[in-house]
């Protein structure tokens, strides 16, 4: 069973100091400026040590397992029609083929993705480690397979693709204060850093950790042990 399948200025006149120091600091206000406006992690950040790995039974991919209710239901997801420029072909396409790891907290609780979204009439196959979601009609070219929080990144070709597409394809509201039904402040993590911007606009990536908390509690930032995993 393989994995695709489971699976400076000087002149020449001397310069006054204040001078200097006043021109330097409008230089880096003006720096500061730019960057506020185009980078989602302008400051103020900070950088999260993440020490702890994703805990849980191992599901069919090696990945822990999300347990507890789903955050919303894979039955609201697209059912062959292209979204957001996201095809969905009757088989995989693994040209390109990444992985992307989503865990949502609401409240301090773990609220699972399910199976089966960008799966198109998924037919659960059984395994020793639990069920692994395969299609009977296509797949799109972000999915799901099991109920491990793993989102496939799996295309004709390289291209970058955006959690808001993703959520998009999944019938599901994404923004600054929603994840799917849960409401409130969100706080960000990707790749253990906070992050600040729109969580519509992070990019999906290899052996990426995106982390959305909902409210309160904050969840410590946690991370897959991608090194022990068949992807």
């Amino acid at each position: 069973m393989n994995k695709h399948t489971l699976n400076q200025v000087s002149g020449g006149r001397p310069t006054h100091t204040g001078f200097l120091g006043v021109t330097a600091a409008v230089i880096v206000a003006m720096i500061i400026g730019v960057s506020a406006g185009t980078n989602a992690w302008a400051a103020p950040v900070r950088t999260v040590a993440v020490t702890k790995f994703v805990s849980g039974p191992p599901g069919p991919e090696a990945v822990p397992l999300q347990k507890g209710t789903v955050l919303a239901p894979a039955s609201t997801a697209a059912t062959g029609q292209m979204v957001d420029g996201v095809q969905c072909n009757a088989t995989e396409q693994v040209a390109f083929h990444v992985h992307t790891h989503l865990a949502v907290y609401v409240n301090g609780q773990l609220r699972p993705l399910p199976a089966g979204i960008g799966i198109v009439a998924p037919a659960a196959q059984s395994t020793p480690e639990g069920p692994f979601d395969a299609a009977t009609r296509c797949y799109y070219w972000l999915h799901v397979h099991a109920q491990d929080g793993v989102i496939h990144i799996e295309s004709p070709a390289g291209h970058t693709y955006t959690l808001g597409q993703f959520f998009d394809l999944w019938g599901q509201p994404l923004s600054a204060n929603q994840v799917g039904p849960a409401t409130g402040k969100l706080t960000t993590y990707v790749g253990g850093r906070l992050y600040r911007g729109n969580p519509r606009n992070i990019q999906l990536g290899s052996h990426l950790d995106i982390q959305i908390d909902v409210g309160t509690p904050v969840v410590s930032p946690r991370t897959v042990n991608w090194a022990k995993t068949q992807l």
